[in-house]
């Protein structure tokens, strides 16, 4: 029975981030389970639950940026960079996605009533948020939406300023991001002053979970693996200091974000998703130097983060609503404080089980096939030009 849930950790991967992608995945789950706790801890979990979401974006930009720059400066990639790069991306990210959305297709197909199938097609395309978000039928796809098209709109325009009109690479992707941050600033801006928002469901909406409005969060992250590739000496120098300061950005926004979410002010709407990203990039430098660990706290953080992306796309719409809110509790247990236990007990529980089978059976086995074609074609191209000409 261990075996199954046995994950061997790759000694090469990086300890300080995997710690904060588990962190952004804890926070997630916890922010998702907080209906689970007693009323009068609902607060305090509240103010516990920092913007995963917003850790991941940042994250994400940050190791995508150190590819994208990678791949441009190696002059000898050929003209297939790009399309390579999209078929690993891809590769990592739609089989798992493509699988949960058909799950959770055919689960309400059968047991809910007057479900339509038929206009869940958006969600085949990421652009169920593009400029809208109508749709809750797989309420964790609107991150994903945001990450994919990321993947397909910055890396083809930095393509296409470097190869294209022979730009040179970190200055153009310097430029790019600032150029995507303002804009993303802007358009929330003016939707801030066109959208009335009467309370933080309509926030949610139309400022937090759009592609339009959410595209400049995990640029961010780009920005940040630029900056630690062109001034590699002064991000490692002041590491502790940018992390400090990091901390406290987001220690002060978890804690004022409740309020002035409440008011749903400029802050709230056009700029609180700045500072957050700010603050993630501000803890990088260290983070990103703490290479290995040792101990059971670094096989938990390791571990999670390795499951990190399955429970992401199971924990709320599948687990929470599919699973754990359609058990009759009160039938069940008389004693509520059986149910305040079980409930979120069960939350985590499954959710953790079902990624681990998820990514041990499944994730691991495209990436690794992922991996391999990526050499076939890497030791076929060697062989081309390696190949004398008779």
């Amino acid at each position: 029975m261990y075996s199954i849930f046995k994950i061997n950790i790759n000694p090469q991967r990086v300890y300080g981030l995997d710690i904060l992608r588990a962190l952004a995945i804890l926070f997630v789950m916890l922010g998702h389970s907080k209906g689970f706790y007693p009323e009068a801890a609902q607060p305090t979990v509240a103010y516990l639950t920092f913007e995963g979401v917003s850790i991941f974006f940042v994250l994400s930009g940050y190791l995508i940026g150190h590819i994208l720059i990678k791949n441009l400066l190696d002059q000898t990639e050929n003209k297939k960079t790009l399309i390579n790069f999209w078929m690993r991306r891809w590769l990592r990210t739609l089989p798992n996605y493509f699988l949960i959305f058909f799950v959770l297709l055919v689960v309400h197909i059968l047991y809910k009533e007057n479900f339509n199938p038929w206009n869940k097609g958006p969600y085949l395309i990421f652009s169920q948020n593009l400029f809208t978000h109508k749709h809750f039928f797989f309420t964790e796809a609107w991150s994903i939406s945001i990450e994919e098209w990321f993947y397909l709109l910055i890396p083809l325009i930095l393509y296409l300023m470097v190869r294209v009109f022979k730009l040179r690479v970190l200055p153009t992707l310097f430029w790019l991001s600032f150029l995507v941050i303002v804009t993303v600033t802007l358009f929330r801006l003016y939707r801030f002053y066109e959208i009335p928002i009467p309370d933080i469901n309509q926030w949610d909406i139309h400022f937090r979970r759009q592609v339009s409005t959410r595209l400049d969060s995990i640029v961010f992250g780009v920005l940040a693996g630029a900056l630690q590739i062109w001034y590699s000496s002064f991000w490692l120098k002041y590491k502790n200091l940018f992390f400090s300061v990091g901390v406290l950005i987001l220690i002060v926004h978890q804690i004022t974000q409740p309020f002035l979410t409440n008011n749903f002010g400029m802050y709230s709407c056009v700029f609180s998703f700045s500072v957050n990203s700010i603050g993630v990039m501000f803890i990088l430098p260290f983070l990103s130097e703490i290479k290995t660990g040792k101990g059971k706290m670094f096989q938990f953080f390791s571990y999670i983060s390795l499951i990190s992306y399955s429970l992401y796309l199971v924990n709320y719409t599948l687990v929470n609503c599919c699973i754990i809110q359609k058990i009759p509790w009160d039938s069940i247990f008389e004693n509520k404080i059986w149910i305040a236990f079980l409930q979120p007990a069960s939350f985590w529980l499954i959710s953790i089980f079902i990624s681990v089978l998820l990514y041990k059976y499944f994730e691991l086995p495209i990436m690794n096939l992922r991996d391999r074609i990526r050499k076939n074609r890497k030791e076929l191209y060697s062989s081309k030009i390696n190949t004398p000409r008779i």
